[in-house]
Parts: structure tokens; C-alpha cells; sequence
């Protein structure tokens, strides 16, 4: 978006035509000194087109404030000049001065209604609106871009020769996602004109889009040959270096265009994210919050603030950041997934459900939001009676949802297997193998997590290290045991943490995950020993409470499930609920003894039919004393 020497070589016919035109003409009274009258001219002439050879050169260099300040200069000897008008347009666009730009523009148009350069310049003002935190320009933005796009055509049906309008178009369609289309307009006006320092810079940006990151390096590099001084040829450039993984270089070119630039947000945010990279977690978290200052309603920051705080273990910082996102775009759905993630992990799972839920209102396919949502209400079936909450509004709205969810994607195994898990919490019968087998670990977590709602814990062991035996690089393998963390597979995060301390950075993040798992681990024990005390000292109620604390910490612990098994058994005139719930904890019992001698399992199978039974004639015996009544 670079203005060059073609502003002046555009204006420079219209700048003669004025002068043939208007000026010559208001020199007519001065008939009597004619030489006198054309040597004026030719000196006043001869002063404004120096004023915009400087103003070109001050353009060049990016300084764009000196360069508007000169460009004054010449409209004040001439206050027609067209090039002038257009250069200082230019010069204001270049410092955001997005109206006042807009108002030479239409001067410019005024006084020559073909000048191409005015027209670009008026999309490059509509292009630049879009930057706005504006909810009404963030809501027209289709509108304008087709506003920009016409803007453009118009200048290229003035002049099909002009670079500006070609590398503006070029611009308007790679906002548009039209790629290609973006591509054939910047080399265009790379061929109009070869010392065109701005297109080779937007070919630099669609090869870096397109995944082709050796030539968008040497595109950027031309372009900054071309002029040192094109700050977005140095942005993308440090773009690159990073996705290339040379931080150290990425950070160089970044700072240049920032210099360059102090108030652009996405460089802002790509400094954040080089030093994020580079383990300079102050300096990354300072850029991030720079970038939020200047362009609030972008979430990114935000997740990236929240990433560093979580990694730190500080979730509740976490969730207050995401939230201040919220405040400014409180439909934005990844911020809204993000702290129901954050949430669940700080076991407020009413809070989570909320989250989730209300994502999936927004975008009922979510597949995440539904992961999430189910998640939250397994650990709920931990924590507490599955009965106590299974029969709520909330849960039956949460059922419907997520059938709604795979009515709409019919052929998301992720979606069916959470699916699944509902059904499962709810006791219905699933049987995994009609819904299909996973082939990616996405489809393996969400498999373990079905096979966990129903109890069948060596079933999603197998799945769960199936993923952390295919997990790859560092960053991958934590994210395997932090997820298992949050859903208290203590087993399966203890492997990814070990597995990922082997690894090059881990060994910090690792030793910290596997200090959580140990410190869930004693505080399971802890549980189990108060809940036994309870139990003998016939404390029935608070025992069950502190048994489900322990089986809402480690789901695979076998001894809190017999002890909760057999305190509910105790409780005198006990509920329907509470002795189908005492039957489903000794089947666990069992499935999670695997050594149990075989006249033990029996004895436990049937003393679980015992109490199913029980629990169903206790049950027809009220409904019939309701219905006599």
C-alpha cells in the first residue's frame, strides 16, 4: 500500500492541464505585462513541482507526516494541483487519517473527475476503515470491500496501466479471500512497473499464504530492496522468518516495521508471538497487551494471554482475560469455548456447562463446544449421583442440543461419540461399535471419553495411549496430558507428562503436570481415608460426599467405589436412586479390580441385581400409592 513516484507521474498530465487550464486563464487581465504574467507562471509552476518531488521522496522514506506537511506547501501555491491533492490524500491515508484523506480525494475528483490514483485512493481509505473496532463497519465489511473493489475498476477503466490501482485491487481481493485473483493483480502492477516496492510485497503476502514461505521471503527481501522503507514488506518478512522458525530474525524484521508503524496491531501481535516463541514470556505478554490497546475486538491476544497464564497455572487470571475479551465481543465463540475449557479445569462444571452450551446455541456444530458440554457432564456423573442431575432441564436441553448438532453433521464421528456419551450418562445402552471406528486421535480422545461414561476403563486406556504414543513434538504431547488432567485419567496423564519430559522443553512444563497428578493423587487418598472414618462413625450422607470427591478426582480408582457401594447400602430406607447407584459402583468395583477372585466378582454381580431389584419394586410400590391416593 506503499504510495511511490507513480503518484506524481499520474498527477504530472493533470498537473499541466490545470495550468494550461485554470491558471493561464485566470493570467488574462494581465495582458499588459505578459512576460512578466508567463515567467510567474513558469517560476510557480517550477515550485510546486518541486514541493511534490520532495513530498514523493519524504513518501519514499515513510515519512509520511513531513511528506503531508510539503504537499500543504504546494496547494497553498496552487491550491488546484491535483497531484497535490491526491499525494496529500496519500500521505494522510499512510497516517490513518482516514477522513480527512477521503476529503482530497473527492477534491482531487473534483477538480479531475478521471484521475485513477484519486479513485485507488479512495479504496485504500475504504480498505483501511475496516481496521475500525467499529460493530457497524465490522458488520458493512462485505459491503465495503465490494465498495473498494468498484472504486478500483474505476480507476483501471481511467488508466489500465496504473500500478496503484492494480496493487489496491490485488489488496481488496486478498481481504476477499480471493487469492489467485490477488495474486494476478500485484504482478501486474509489478510488470507496469518493476520498481514497484508494494506489489512485490502483496506477491510476498499470497505466497506466504499459500504455504509457499522460500518464495514469499524473496518477494518480501525484493520488495525491501526496492524500498527500505515498506513496512510491510518488513512485516511480512518477520512473518515468514517465524514460520520458518527464525525467531531471532523474525523479531529484527518485526521491530523494523514497527518502528516504522508504532500503531499497527498485527505487528503488534507477531512481536507477541516471536517472543512467546523465544521463551521472553514479559516482553510477549507486553506486545500482546499493545495489540489489544490498539485493536480491542481482535480475540487472539486473548488466547495467547490465556495460554501463558495457564501454562503458569494461574487459570483464574486466565478466565478473567478471556472474560475482558468477552465484554467487547461477547458472541465470539472461541473466547467463549476457551473459558468454558478454563472453568472445567477449575471444577466449576454448572459454570462450564453454561459456557458450552451457549456456544452451541451460536454454532450448533461445534464439535468442540459438544466435547466440551459432555466432558463437564461426566465429571458432573463423578462428582455426584448421575440421577441427581441426568432428569434436568438443562441436561434433556443439553441432549437435544447435541442431537440437533449431529442431525445437521450426520457423517462427525466426534459429534456421534459425544453423542454417545449422553446417552450413556442417561443410561442408555450404546453400543460403540455402530457408530464407527476412530482413525485420528481428535476421534481416539473422544472414543476413550465414551468408553469412560460407560465404565469401560481398560477399553479407553488402550485409546488414550494409543494418542500419547502418537503424539508428536513437545507442545502436542502436554496438550494430551493436560486434557487427560482435566478429565482426571491421572493414568493416562502421567505417561504423556513422563513422555513429554524426555523431550526438548519439557522437562519444566512436565515436571509441573506430573506435581499435579501426584498432588491429585494424595488428596484422592485423603478423601478415601475421611469418607472410611465417616462411614464406620455411620456419618452416611457426609461419607457418600467425600467418596464422590474421591471418584471425581481419579475415575479409575477401584476402593472408592466399593466404599460408596457399601455405605449407600447402609443408609436405612434408601432411594430408589441410591441403590440403583450402589448396584452401578460394585459392577465398576469390579470392572476396575481385574484381580478380584471370581467368587468375590460373583458375589459383588449379584448384590448389584439385588439392589437393581429392590430399587424397581420400591419404585412400583410408590407410583401405586400415588395413584390410590
Amino acid at each position: 500500500m506503499k504510495t511511490t513516484s507513480h503518484v506524481a507521474r499520474a498527477g504530472l498530465t493533470a498537473l499541466m492541464v490545470a495550468l494550461s487550464g485554470a491558471l493561464l486563464l485566470a493570467t488574462c487581465s494581465y495582458i499588459p505585462v505578459f512576460g512578466k504574467a508567463i515567467h510567474a507562471q513558469k517560476v510557480l509552476k517550477g515550485k510546486v513541482e518541486r514541493d511534490i518531488a520532495l513530498a514523493e521522496e519524504l513518501m519514499q522514506k515513510g515519512r509520511f507526516s513531513d511528506a503531508a506537511d510539503v504537499y500543504w506547501q504546494a496547494l497553498n501555491r496552487n491550491t488546484k494541483s491535483v497531484p497535490a491533492t491526491v499525494g496529500l490524500g496519500m500521505a494522510q491515508v499512510k497516517q490513518f487519517k482516514l477522513d480527512a484523506a477521503d476529503e482530497q480525494f473527492d477534491k482531487a475528483l473534483a477538480l479531475d473527475s478521471t484521475n485513477p490514483v484519486a479513485h485507488s485512493g479512495k479504496a485504500l481509505v475504504t480498505l483501511n476503515r475496516l481496521q475500525s473496532s467499529s460493530q457497524s463497519v465490522i458488520s458493512q465489511r462485505d459491503s465495503m470491500l465490494k465498495q473498494a473493489e468498484s472504486e478500483c475498476n474505476r480507476a483501471l477503466e481511467l488508466d489500465a496501466n496504473s500500478p496503484e490501482a492494480r496493487n489496491t485491487l490485488g489488496l481488496v481481493y486478498k481481504e476477499q479471500g480471493r487469492l489467485d485473483d490477488a495474486l494476478a493483480q500485484f504482478n501486474e502492477a509489478a510488470k507496469i512497473d518493476p520498481q514497484y516496492s508494494d506489489a512485490y510485497a502483496g506477491i510476498g503476502t499470497v505466497r506466504m499464504a499459500q504455504g509457499r514461505l522460500p518464495e514469499a521471503v524473496e518477494n518480501f527481501k525484493h520488495a525491501i530492496a526496492l524500498n527500505s522503507s515498506n513496512s510491510t514488506a518488513h512485516f511480512g518478512l518477520g512473518k515468514a522468518y517465524k514460520k520458518q522458525g527464525f525467531t531471532d530474525k523474525a523479531i529484527k524484521e518485526l521491530n523494523i516495521s514497527l518502528y516504522q508503524f508504532p500503531n499497527s496491531w498485527p505487528v503488534r501481535f507477531a512481536l507477541g508471538e516471536a517472543y512467546q516463541d523465544q521463551g521472553n514470556i514479559v516482553a510477549a505478554v507486553r506486545e500482546y497487551q499493545e495489540s489489544i490497546r490498539i485493536k480491542p475486538e481482535n480475540p487472539e491476544p486473548y488466547l495467547r494471554i490465556a495460554d501463558i497464564r495457564e501454562a503458569r497455572g494461574d487459570i483464574e487470571h486466565s478466565v478473567a482475560e478471556l472474560r475482558s475479551g468477552l465484554t467487547l465481543m461477547p458472541t465470539n465463540s472461541d473466547l467463549r469455548l476457551r473459558v468454558g475449557d478454563s472453568l472445567l479445569r477449575l471444577e466449576k462444571l454448572d459454570d462450564a456447562i453454561k459456557e458450552y452450551t451457549a456456544v452451541m446455541d451460536q454454532n450448533p456444530q461445534s464439535t468442540a463446544a459438544a466435547q466440551g458440554l459432555t466432558r463437564a457432564y461426566y465429571l458432573k456423573a463423578q462428582k455426584e449421583a448421575t440421577s441427581a442431575f441426568v432428569g434436568s432441564n438443562d441436561f434433556e436441553r443439553a441432549e437435544a442440543t447435541i442431537a440437533e448438532a449431529v442431525r445437521m453433521n450426520p457423517d462427525d464421528l466426534e459429534l456421534r461419540l459425544a453423542q454417545a456419551k449422553m446417552r450413556a450418562l442417561s443410561g442408555t445402552p450404546v453400543d460403540l461399535s455402530t457408530i464407527g471406528t476412530p482413525t485420528t486421535d481428535g476421534e481416539r480422545i473422544s472414543y476413550a471419553e465414551a468408553l469412560l461414561a460407560q465404565n469401560k476403563f481398560p477399553e479407553a486406556a488402550a485409546q488414550m495411549n494409543t494418542v500419547i504414543a502418537n503424539a508428536k513434538g513437545t507442545k502436542q504431547t502436554l496438550a494430551v496430558g493436560d486434557l487427560a488432567l482435566m478429565i482426571r485419567d491421572l493414568d493416562s496423564a502421567e505417561s504423556a507428562y513422563k513422555k513429554a519430559s524426555t523431550m526438548p522443553g519439557g522437562q519444566e512444563r512436565s515436571k509441573r503436570g506430573l506435581a499435579l497428578v501426584a498432588k491429585a493423587r494424595s488428596t484422592v487418598r485423603q478423601d478415601i481415608n475421611l469418607a472410611n472414618d465417616l462411614s464406620r462413625k455411620q456419618q452416611l450422607a457426609s461419607a457418600v460426599d467425600k467418596y464422590h470427591e474421591a471418584i471425581f478426582a481419579d475415575p479409575r480408582k477401584a476402593e472408592p467405589r466399593l466404599g460408596i457401594a457399601q455405605t449407600l447400602q447402609k443408609i436405612p430406607h434408601a432411594s430408589p436412586s441410591e441403590l440403583r447407584e450402589a448396584a452401578t459402583q460394585y459392577r465398576v468395583y469390579t470392572t476396575l479390580s481385574p484381580n478380584l477372585p471370581i467368587k468375590e466378582r460373583d458375589k459383588f454381580m449379584k448384590t448389584a441385581v439385588s439392589l437393581e431389584s429392590k430399587a424397581f419394586k420400591l419404585e412400583k410400590r410408590t407410583q401405586q400409592a400415588a395413584s390410590t391416593k
